[in-house]
């Protein structure tokens, strides 16, 4: 009905609606950026995956309360696969992302989420959902799996590091946000109300595995560390972001959602050096441009894919 809509609105409007889209999509790369960054510190540091999850899940879950008190945690109409598809950007996104992030540098933690993200969105919508994917945007692909390679090669080459087995997990984690992208369009919820029910779904998923180690840190004199988790990855990450990510998709689509992405990669690159001290290699920056120019091809900034 959206596009619908959508179709039959007049130029002026579907320029407002496009600018808002965009807007929005660049809010939502600079919130990922900082949440990449404070996700890999948080697990290098001072607190476990699951109690981060469960930060991450457990505001939005609260905040959110009174819109799935209002129209249920399992909505009518919602596919089982739907609601799969849309859980799996949740708990088990975050669990896999944050043990990734345990192993992989933090400059390379972007380029493979959110640089690869549209890789996958666009390998689902033409292997599931029958889109076709011009020379350009194949192109595209190409540049990204150089890019990959090349951030990777460090880790393949020195196996004993460990860092292959996080561009492994960062990867799975890109492709389950691939298929909540997909999932969320075909659910027909809102933004609000997908972000209400994969907080309120994931929190109680992780509630056991992580609420004794948070009263503990807070015990421990550990408060500081959990309020600001709780505040980048629950408020920014878990309500703001999913919230203005949904609102990127309902006005561009999920490729062109996604065309803002490479900038992820950069921001986080840029942060990661004055506060984790990490500095890229050579063949990192190498494959950090490779993706980044791949991820602007294949999302299809310069093409719209057709059914």
């Amino acid at each position: 009905m959206s596009e619908l809509v959508h179709s039959v609105a007049p130029p002026a409007a579907r320029s407002r609606e496009a600018l808002l889209g965009w807007a929005a999509a660049l809010a939502t790369v600079t919130i990922w950026a900082v949440w990449m960054i404070a996700t890999r510190h948080a697990v290098t540091h001072d607190l476990p995956p699951a109690t981060v999850g469960l930060l991450r899940f457990a505001v939005p879950a609260l905040a959110l309360a009174p819109v799935v008190w209002r129209k249920g945690l399992f909505p009518k109409g919602l596919s089982p696969l739907a609601g799969i598809g849309l859980l799996g950007s949740g708990a088990p996104f975050f669990l896999v992302v944050a043990y990734g992030m345990q192993s992989a540098p933090a400059a390379e933690i972007g380029p493979l989420l959110p640089g690869t993200m549209p890789l996958f969105v666009a390998l689902i919508g033409w292997a599931v959902f029958g889109e076709t994917v011009a020379r350009l945007r194949l192109a595209g692909f190409a540049l990204i799996l150089i890019g990959v390679v090349c951030i990777g090669g460090l880790g393949l080459l020195h196996p004993e590091g460990g860092a292959w087995r996080g561009h492994l997990l960062l990867l799975g984690g890109a492709c389950l946000w691939g298929i909540y992208t997909h999932a969320y369009r075909r659910s027909g919820l809102s933004a609000l109300h997908a972000a209400a029910l994969v907080g309120t779904w994931s929190a109680m998923l992780l509630a056991p595995f992580g609420a004794a180690t948070v009263i503990d840190l807070l015990r421990g004199g550990l408060a500081g560390p959990v309020l600001l988790q709780a505040f980048l990855q629950g408020l920014m990450s878990g309500v703001i972001g999913i919230v203005l990510y949904g609102f990127a998709i309902d006005r561009l689509g999920p490729s062109r959602a996604a065309v803002v992405s490479p900038l992820g990669p950069v921001l986080a690159t840029m942060i990661a050096v004055p506060v984790l001290g990490e500095v890229p290699a050579p063949p990192a920056l190498f494959g950090l441009a490779a993706a980044s120019v791949g991820v602007l091809l294949a999302s299809g900034a310069f093409g719209r894919a057709r059914p």
